[in-house]
């Protein structure tokens, strides 16, 4: 699984870590980890305290490939942040949809409650038109 990461040199003697600072979830859907785990990595030796990496992990936390992040982070600020989504704006969208959805449900009931009312009306009609055939018969 892919996780973006800072490298974090301890004393001169220990072992390079990994800060574990987000995971990706989807190909577009990363989330934020919370608690931000640090895994020692002897990969992470060759890059620079502080620097922000991709890690690509086994499901048991075992570093597969370390890769420099930057051209990722240069990418999703072409893609994103130039283009004006921003967080706020991406809140915003998210709830227009929901109201947008909200609207749709409320038009979906109303259009549920008038086909029952249709439908009552129907069977309304036959049955009197089903009476005025027997009256008619007995006249």
């Amino acid at each position: 699984m892919l996780h973006l990461a800072q490298v974090q040199k301890q004393e001169p003697s220990g072992e390079p870590q990994l800060r574990l600072l987000a995971r990706q979830d989807f190909e577009t859907a990363w989330v934020v980890i919370a608690e931000t785990p640090v895994i020692p990595s002897s990969e992470a030796g060759a890059w620079n305290d502080g620097v922000l990496v991709l890690v690509d992990l086994s499901p048991t936390h075992q570093v597969l490939s370390v890769k420099d992040a930057t051209k990722w982070v240069v990418s999703l600020v072409s893609d994103y942040l130039t283009s004006g989504i921003t967080p706020a704006f991406l809140a915003q969208e998210k709830e227009r949809i929901e109201q947008g959805l909200q609207s749709v449900t409320l038009e979906k009931q109303e259009l549920a409650r008038k086909t029952l009312e249709l439908e009552a009306r129907r069977e309304e009609i036959q049955r009197l038109l089903e009476q005025r055939d027997q009256d008619d018969k007995e006249e």
